[in-house]
């Protein structure tokens, strides 16, 4: 009766791939986000963050900031994704859900106040900034679009700072509804020059001179 302590090792082999291939498996992806995802009507926080990147207090305190903007009868709002669906942009989705949003004439409501809407990819750390109609005079699209490129972007790229990425563009957008120019694009900050091995023509010069005369002081001596 040795077949079964045979049959040991070999079991415990297999045991020991299926392990293998379990771990080497990578956890499945964020499911990606489409507009029906999203509500169906504006969520009364001001902060939808889907992609769970900002902590308590960033939330509360975007949300003040957002709350300001109904002062000046705009509806400023901001949602964090997770994953976009593939083929689909941030400003895409942004416009698709502004006509989600926005109340069709006659339908019984007198609407709110334009909307504003921040919108930030958690995966790709990209933004987009999209506007009602009725704002395109006081936030034309250049205006919107640069601060979601720049203006948004570098603290993005800087280290996911989703919290101070979103307070620096509505900062920016804020002085131009109140009536004042626009700030323009935040300073981006010169790498730092990487030196190279490779002579310039100026030292090649000083260094073939230099050898002329070590030669020439050779044959001098000679």
């Amino acid at each position: 009766m040795a077949i079964p302590s045979l049959l040991r090792p070999v079991r415990h082999a297999l045991l020991l791939a299926l392990l293998i291939l379990t771990l080497a498996v990578p956890a499945r992806a964020a499911r990606a986000l489409t507009l029906a995802d999203l509500p169906s009507t504006p969520p009364v926080d001001r902060v939808l963050d889907t992609a769970d990147v900002l902590s308590r207090a960033g939330r509360n305190e975007i949300e003040q900031k957002l709350e300001r903007f109904s002062a000046d009868h705009v509806d400023a709002r901001l949602i964090t994704l997770t994953r976009l669906d593939y083929g689909v942009s941030l400003e895409e989705l942004g416009r698709k859900l502004l006509q989600r949003w926005t109340p069709e004439p006659g339908e019984g409501s007198l609407g709110g106040d334009p909307l504003l809407l921040l919108l930030i990819d958690g995966q790709t750390r990209g933004a987009a900034i999209v506007a009602s109609p009725p704002l395109e005079r006081q936030l034309p699209p250049e205006l919107l679009r640069s601060t979601a490129r720049t203006t948004m972007a570098l603290p993005l790229r800087e280290g996911d700072r989703y919290r101070q990425a979103t307070l620096d563009a509505l900062a920016r957008l804020d002085v131009v509804i109140e009536g004042g120019e626009d700030p323009g694009e935040p300073d981006v900050p010169e790498a730092p020059a990487v030196g190279s091995n490779i002579p310039s023509q100026e030292e090649t010069a000083s260094s073939n001179a230099f050898t002329w005369v070590v030669v020439l002081l050779v044959v001098g001596s000679v």
